[in-house]
């Protein structure tokens, strides 16, 4: 049982007693970059002049950005509308229709993709951001067809963290975007693998592989070298705090949640991914106690969506128990999901330093 201060100056919420609604709706509205990334540009993004490829991908991403510009965009029925990629005229041989980013987690490549959506010469409306499990989340909500609809009217659609993990996704997305390149919606995606390797190593049906196959050529892949931003001269991550020191924090503090973390993992499976951002709405930190071992998988890869989310919004993580590096297994930190796994634990380390400064308020 956790200890409550003798005189606590707030109460904190808990996730566990959350169950979010979120009308479809307000999943097309939310299709911007999320807080951490409203101001972010291409001028600051700071490439490594160790890792030329940085800088490399600036200039490119800031010509896809210009070639947008007075393209025809909402409004346009599908097969109208088309574009110039990259200084491909009309009438010449079709060619990828968007870009890809690529590279290892922490080097940039959501700021770069954020940047490439401020920057394009376009009204909010005519142009949508979201992770791919928003983007299946959003066709669930709405229907393949009316999708398609919404989407179709875009100059511009950015996919984040862009992994394939369900071979019936793939076969969703990849014809979701297939009419969208039709109807003239320019494509930017990020992911740690590329285009081409998509589901290497977690599925290897022939149909799957096809799929994948026909995705990538929608795509010209840059590729962005580098070590994890988030951890470049940074001292090691904080060491977990003890579960008084958590509990003191949340009371201490306006808008935090408080949950035991073996509960929050049972409560996880019953809120859809697609609502994990109303789930932390209105945090200013969220507290752990009793951080231990994820048990298995279904409920790791909800932890990296809630992870993500948290990262998105800015909000500090203050916790005890195990390190975040040990949240996982080594059968989970080896498999083909492991990219998700790590990414999840560099953004929590991140967080859990964001919300040192908050013992001492």
């Amino acid at each position: 049982m956790r200890p409550v201060p003798a005189s606590p100056a707030f109460s904190p919420a808990s996730l566990c007693d959350r169950t979010p609604h979120v009308a479809p709706e307000r999943l097309v509205r939310a299709m911007v970059p999320p807080p951490r990334f409203d101001a972010v540009r291409f001028t600051t993004y700071v490439p490594d002049p160790n890792q030329p490829s940085q800088a490399e991908a600036v200039t490119a991403l800031s010509a896809f950005a210009a070639g947008l510009d007075g393209a025809a965009g909402g409004g346009r029925g599908q097969g109208q509308g088309k574009r110039r990629w990259f200084g491909r005229k009309p009438g010449a041989t079709a060619g990828p229709r968007g870009v890809y980013l690529d590279g290892g987690y922490g080097v940039g490549k959501t700021h770069l993709l954020a940047s490439l959506w401020h920057a394009t010469p376009a009204a909010p409306e005519q142009k949508a951001f979201g992770t791919f499990v928003e983007l299946t989340n959003l066709v669930g909500a709405l229907g393949f067809q009316q999708t398609v609809q919404t989407l179709g009217g875009h100059r511009l659609l950015c996919v984040d963290e862009f992994e394939l993990d369900d071979p019936g996704d793939t076969v969703l997305v990849s014809s979701l975007l297939s009419r969208l390149v039709e109807a003239g919606v320019a494509l930017a995606a990020t992911s740690n693998t590329l285009p081409g390797k998509l589901g290497e190593g977690r599925f290897a049906a022939a149909d799957f592989m096809r799929e994948i196959q026909g995705l990538s050529a929608r795509f010209r892949p840059l590729r962005i070298d580098g070590e994890d931003y988030r951890h470049r001269g940074l001292p090691e991550a904080p060491p977990p705090l003890t579960t008084e020191q958590v509990t003191r924090a949340a009371h201490a503090t306006d808008a935090a949640s408080l949950d035991d973390f073996p509960a929050l993992l049972a409560h996880l499976p019953t809120v859809h991914p697609s609502r994990y951002g109303a789930l932390t709405e209105g945090l200013r930190v969220a507290c752990f106690t009793d951080v231990g071992p994820v048990p298995d998988q279904s409920t790791a890869l909800r932890l990296v969506v809630l992870a993500d989310r948290l990262y998105d919004r800015e909000i500090p993580v203050l916790a005890s128990g195990l390190p975040f590096d040990r949240l996982f297994g080594e059968e989970m930190l080896n498999g083909g999901y492991r990219k998700k796994y790590f990414r999840a634990i560099s953004r929590l380390t991140a967080l859990a330093r964001d919300a040192k400064s908050l013992l001492a308020e």
